[in-house]
């Protein structure tokens, strides 16, 4: 005989003290669970009733939704005994619409089948897609349980994980950013057969993606920036040059500075392709960023700036790792020297970008030539296919004016 009830699995807690509502079957001296994706508080639980009680603020939907779930394990049951077919794991196939094997195979868990995903890309050198979906599949784990299976990923769970997410104090951008690695981890798994298309959970799910705000400052704050009187070779001081150089190269990302080396430079031009995008660059480099290369290029490091060891594989977990603590050292010590100048948001290595795009906006710089240099797309992609890329000259020359309007001719370091 095969027996099942509702119970609140209070063995799998989550971080916030969130409980599964499960369906625990048991056959024979053996038992298994199917998680409803529902979690709540043990005190919204009624174990005589097998409901979620009146005091939860949404108990009416959320009873529903397990009865409804609790009459498709039931009648999956009772179809597979009638067949004589029953066994835990030919009931979480039939419950996902996938044929049943001749053969016992064992199920892929979540976490199994993402593991592997991120194995393969840190093994093909792509440590950042690596580090997001690690992180997404942490988080959804984390509040899930390790032994969450493609089949258990229902709407349910995922607008509970949302909302939990949500009121964890994680921001809607980076919800979003989850639930896009998420979705991209589950078509993966469709591709693989581990679960029917028809079983896709994200068409009710939104994932909205909210504009955040510009994380500009004017040329007065950055003068003021340059005028600070710093101790040479601290890091306050570093963290300054390293600003005011990817300002120079129009907003240049501390990961793309990290990779350059000394071959990038010819004939007193910066050539490299952007690591994000991998969009060429042709960059006039200015005396500022000429002198700050001068300075940090010694003749003994692979890289211009020596953040990276000569040995370090590029694009490895390993360069990634080291970049990203550069970068929150970097912004560690930008955020002091913002407050030194009285600026009301942190300064970060990326405010230069954005910086170097508001100047040259107020100083009347065309949206389409910001957006050339930058390496954006501006206006309507089809039209833009007919429009010819504006000459190198006529970017350098912005470039110039912009840095001539900052610095006045003056050598940084």
């Amino acid at each position: 005989m095969v027996y099942y009830t509702l119970i609140l699995n209070e063995k799998r807690a989550t971080a916030h003290g969130l409980y599964p509502i499960v369906v625990r079957i048991t056959h024979g001296k053996n038992n298994t669970t199917l998680t409803t994706g529902i979690r709540i508080n043990k005190e919204h639980w009624d174990k005589i009733s097998q409901r979620i009680n009146s005091k939860h603020s949404n108990f009416q939907l959320l009873n529903k939704s397990l009865g409804e779930y609790y009459l498709k394990v039931q009648k999956a049951i009772l179809k597979l005994q009638e067949e004589d077919k029953f066994s835990f794991e030919s009931l979480k196939q039939f419950l996902s619409d996938r044929p049943v094997s001749t053969k016992e195979a064992t199920p892929v868990t979540f976490l199994e089948f993402s593991s592997k995903l991120i194995q393969d890309m840190i093994e093909l050198n792509k440590s950042g897609n690596a580090l997001v979906y690690q992180t997404a599949a942490k988080r959804l784990t984390g509040y899930a349980g390790t032994s969450l299976f493609f089949q258990d990923i229902d709407y349910n769970l995922l607008d509970g994980f949302r909302k939990h997410l949500l009121l964890s104090g994680v921001k809607q951008n980076t919800v979003s950013n989850y639930f896009r690695t998420i979705k991209a981890i589950y078509n993966k798994a469709i591709k693989a057969k581990l679960v029917d298309r028809s079983s896709y959970p994200f068409l009710d799910i939104p994932i909205k993606q909210e504009r955040t705000p510009k994380r500009a400052i004017g040329l007065e704050e950055i003068e003021a920036i340059l005028k600070l009187d710093l101790k040479p070779n601290t890091p306050l001081w570093h963290s300054r040059n390293y600003f005011m150089l990817s300002f120079c190269l129009m907003g240049i990302s501390f990961t793309d500075l990290a990779y350059l080396k000394l071959t990038n430079i010819i004939k007193g031009r910066l050539m490299f392709n952007r690591r994000k995008t991998h969009k060429k660059y042709d960059i006039k480099l200015t005396p500022q960023a000429q002198s700050i290369f001068n300075y940090y290029n010694k003749g003994n490091c692979a890289y211009l700036l020596c953040i990276l060891s000569p040995n370090v594989t590029e694009d490895s977990l390993e360069a990634k790792k080291t970049i990203h603590q550069w970068i929150k050292t970097a912004n560690k010590y930008l955020k002091r020297l913002g407050e030194d100048i009285g600026l009301k948001s942190p300064l970060t290595t990326y405010v230069a970008r954005h910086s170097w795009a508001t100047t040259a906006k107020k100083m009347g710089y065309s949206n389409e030539l910001i957006a050339e240099a930058m390496g954006h797309e501006y206006g309507n992609r089809i039209t833009g296919i007919y429009l010819d890329s504006f000459e190198s000259g006529v970017v350098d020359d912005m470039n110039n004016k912009i840095s001539e309007k900052l610095f006045s001719n003056r050598i940084f370091l």
